[in-house]
């Protein structure tokens, strides 16, 4: 079946795919004149075209008389793939909290509201998300404002797409100790912090900068075994992680530099290749971050399942 799109009709019936992924279900579609005319095809190609699109039960069409031809039923997720316009993927935090699960499923369901879909897939560290957007393996990357803002510096091609606002990222970092009779950081303390973090590295190196401790490089999955253990006295981390803040003891920032730099830590925001941001425009529905930002809000109150 797949073959007939090689051919002159296969071709047109791609074109007007894409047309009717914009059209809304219920909607009389254009005359078969006007798509000749729009796509420089003979009408005869247009008849076949859509024939074709029925026969793969991408549309189905009914035919009013002289009302014209009205869209009774599609499957976006096929016309997309005949259009060959691939759903958006992007690439985000693992979604350990409820915030991170909150975004996850905003960025789903307003997607699926608008007949669309996004693939997302989770790592761990920011420059790691950015990473894939240079290397063309996502369209799209979260990080925090911080990261975007450290990342921006050194590459002019990538650009903020989308911004969320104080909050949408993390609530608040803390500083988390191992030993629960202790309420702050001494000196000789070993300090656990995850260099491919921009975020919390920058945050451990302001707070600390002016005190004799001793640095130990590690990933976030292991800092919450390490402070159990004790191979660590004390890490910076966030707050919305529950399984963190239930466990340890915390205490807040006392470094002035330290407090600045967390306000851009809070923020998430979306990162792209700002060459393709025309064809990313294209295929984000158009919706409010506010929408998005309200099923995140629903998610981390226990108002709305997570899904994702």
């Amino acid at each position: 079946m797949w073959e007939k799109f090689y051919s002159k009709n296969g071709l047109a019936a791609k074109n007007i795919a894409k047309e009717l992924i914009q059209l809304e279900t219920g909607n009389k579609i254009p005359r078969v004149s006007d798509y000749s005319k729009k796509l420089s095809i003979g009408r005869g190609t247009v008849q076949s075209a859509l024939s074709l699109l029925e026969e793969l039960r991408a549309i189905k069409l009914e035919a009013r008389g002289h009302l014209g031809t009205f869209l009774t039923n599609k499957d976006n997720d096929l016309l997309l793939e005949i259009a060959g316009i691939a759903p958006l993927t992007g690439s985000m935090p693992l979604p350990y909290s409820r915030k991170y699960e909150g975004l996850a499923t905003g960025l789903v369901e307003v997607f699926e509201s608008a007949g669309k879909k996004v693939n997302l897939m989770y790592m761990r560290g920011g420059l790691n998300r950015i990473e894939t957007v240079r290397t063309k393996r996502s369209d799209f990357a979260i990080v925090s404002r911080l990261t975007a803002k450290s990342v921006l510096s050194k590459y002019s091609n990538l650009k903020v797409f989308k911004e969320f606002g104080t909050n949408s990222y993390v609530s608040t970092h803390k500083i988390f100790l191992a030993d629960p009779n202790q309420s702050k950081v001494q000196d000789g303390m070993k300090i656990g912090v995850d260099m491919e973090s921009p975020d919390q590295m920058k945050l451990t190196f302001a707070e600390f900068e002016h005190r004799n401790v001793e640095y130990v490089n590690t990933n976030y999955m292991q800092l919450f075994d390490m402070l159990m253990s004790l191979q660590i006295d004390a890490t910076i981390w966030n707050a919305d992680e529950s399984k963190m803040s239930q466990t340890f003891r915390s205490t807040s920032f006392q470094s002035p530099k330290a407090i600045e730099i967390s306000k851009d830590t809070s923020e998430a925001v979306i990162v792209i290749d700002g060459d393709r941001e025309k064809e990313i425009i294209e295929k984000w529905p158009f919706v409010e971050t506010s929408q998005i930002l309200n099923i995140q809000k629903e998610v981390e109150k226990g108002i709305k399942i997570p899904s994702y």
